[in-house]
């Protein structure tokens, strides 16, 4: 079961994101929401990667369900972070604007091969 190779391009980008903004949190000495954050954002990537080689449709589907989960909690913790205080507008609004294209391309891959089950 491949995934789009567009989608596998903007999990990593996101990922690349994340873990940057790891750091920036790290440095701010926001240790507890950093790692939660680093977590789920970067889950919704390696689950779109581990899809690829899925056992079968179903499998497939779970997975790439998976990652829409991982990419929802994803859009808790930043929303978290941008209301104590600790992203400012333009960078939560920037991420927020790349998760929830990353939800919307899951929910779209989830509807489409589900329909092909």
């Amino acid at each position: 079961m491949g995934t789009d190779n567009a989608v596998q391009q903007k999990t990593m980008a996101f990922a690349i994101r994340i873990v940057k903004l790891k750091r920036y949190l790290q440095a701010r000495k926001e240790f507890d929401l950093s790692g939660q954050v680093v977590r789920s954002g970067t889950a919704v990537g390696a689950l779109v990667r581990e899809a690829e080689y899925a056992e079968s449709r179903a499998d497939f589907v779970h997975k790439m369900r998976i990652a829409l989960k991982e990419a929802n909690e994803t859009s808790y913790w930043l929303e978290l972070l941008f209301q104590t205080g600790m992203l400012d507008e333009g960078l939560y609004e920037s991420l927020k604007a790349d998760c929830e294209e990353l939800k919307k391309m899951l929910v779209c891959i989830v509807n489409t091969t589900r329909q092909s089950l």
